[in-house]
């Protein structure tokens, strides 16, 4: 059954590096909360208590509104095939632009992607397992195009004009940081 730890081991980073989708949960001091997928090729574990992701262009911007006011994070992962096992990673996290001095570094840990907009580094404090059997299988299929091929026609211009009109600011009216201040 569930066990808690203070950092990952090599078994843990290892299932994470396999997972094809993870979940991110933030919430501001009030408001809504929230939870989105992440998919691609978006996350490196750095060390046993350190992981990354690139955070990718969307339809709203939320981790970035909700982290400038509240540093708490949690990221999960559910085994989708094989042995059952969800995972939780808790922390506090930052986020980084491409105006930056640290996305110039962390920046190479992912394969170059349109419409990258942050970098979130989270510092990992408490790390759960559970058991996962109430997860179901799933077969991943492929990524899906999509989100790369709409940032790549948009270009780098146009991915910075989303961001000034729809990733400014958050559902609850919060400001993201994407736009230099």
């Amino acid at each position: 059954m569930g066990k808690l730890y203070t950092q990952l081991n090599d078994e843990l980073a290892h299932f994470i590096q396999q997972q094809k989708i993870f979940f991110v949960g933030t919430a501001a001091e009030d408001g809504r909360v929230n939870v989105s997928p992440k998919g691609l090729d978006t996350l490196s574990v750095v060390t046993k208590d350190r992981v990354v992701w690139l955070n990718l262009t969307g339809s709203s911007n939320e981790t970035a509104a909700h982290l400038r006011e509240n540093d708490r994070i949690t990221l999960m992962f559910c085994a989708f095939e094989g042995d059952p096992l969800i995972l939780r990673l808790y922390g506090r996290a930052q986020v980084f632009h491409p105006r930056d001095a640290e996305w110039d570094s962390l920046v190479t840990l992912f394969p170059a992607l349109p419409g990258a907009r942050q970098i979130i580094d989270m510092s990992i404090d408490l790390v759960q397992t559970s058991c996962g059997f109430g997860v179901p299988f799933f077969d991943f299929k492929a990524d899906r195009e999509q989100l790369e091929e709409w940032a790549g026609k948009k270009g780098p211009e146009g991915i910075r004009k989303y961001w000034e009109e729809k990733n400014q600011i958050s559902l609850d009216g919060r400001p993201t940081g994407i736009i230099a201040e």
